[in-house]
């Protein structure tokens, strides 16, 4: 998810969509949202793994 999220916000910054730079910090935060609980090694939404 971090990964599409940056792409998602530099596509939009190129490309001059602002709703795709909106949608590109929606996923990067989420993404790192779900990076940042799962470090610890601890399972999130019953997952121990998200690929």
């Amino acid at each position: 998810m971090f990964v599409l999220g940056l792409v998602l916000l530099v596509l939009g910054w190129l490309v001059g969509i602002p709703l795709l730079s909106t949608l590109g910090i929606i996923v990067l935060v989420a993404g790192l949202v779900l990076w940042a609980l799962r470090s610890p090694g601890r399972p999130v939404g019953s997952r121990r793994w998200y690929y």
